[in-house]
């Protein structure tokens, strides 16, 4: 047999069930680049995932087929779900996009109760829309309702002191460092309670 033929190959086929159209994988040189992507030597890889090194030595070498014990044991390891372990990488999809905004430079938008500064602006079609505040709220009673939009957002807090308000949560006092993740379809305002205009870091997904 040759060394070609030891390798596991795993085909990759259509949901309708008809010829494979993806490139086989390669399981061994899938695992290894796993393990070298997190930096792992054999011994710290196996350690991990409870295997011996020898065995996954072999793994990689396609000099043994594991068993699905031993895959469940890898993806754990390797902090992945079993089916990734057959997922080849999409290499075709990195486009290598990235914009970086000087202190200053991003786009101003000015409100009432907040002044946004708009960052990444030069990227279009972005999935997520990352802005830094000023807050120049400081009482709930400045807000026409609650704020709310599709989406889920991620708060950080720069300078000062915040309160977020949400619809179903009681009023959360946040300082400097601390962050916030919830659903932004749930109403929520945030209002400056420092003696400055607090200043945070606001990531909205869109998609």
């Amino acid at each position: 047999m040759t060394d070609k033929a030891l390798h596991s190959l795993i085909s990759i086929n259509r949901d309708d069930g008809q010829s494979p159209v993806a490139e086989p994988l390669d399981l061994g040189g899938r695992v290894r680049e796993l393990r070298k992507a997190r930096g792992w030597t054999l011994e710290q890889a196996a350690k991990q995932a409870g295997l011996a090194r020898s065995t996954l030595s072999k793994i990689e070498n396609g000099q043994m087929s594991p068993t699905y014990e031993a895959l469940k044991k890898l993806a754990l390891g390797l902090e992945i779900s079993v089916p990734q372990l057959f997922t080849p990488p999409q290499r075709d999809q990195i486009n290598g996009r990235m914009a970086v905004t000087r202190v200053g430079e991003g786009t101003q938008k000015a409100t009432v109760t907040y002044e946004h500064e708009l960052l990444a602006e030069a990227l279009s079609r972005k999935r997520m829309l990352p802005y830094r505040a000023q807050i120049r709220a400081r009482s709930i009673e400045e807000f026409d309702g609650w704020v709310r939009h599709d989406g889920e957002e991620f708060l950080y807090v720069l300078t000062g002191v915040i309160r977020l308000y949400t619809e179903f949560y009681e009023p959360i006092e946040m300082r400097r460092g601390d962050s916030a993740y919830y659903d932004a379809t749930m109403g929520h305002n945030v209002v400056s309670i420092s003696a400055e205009d607090a200043t945070i870091l606001w990531v909205t997904s869109l998609t």
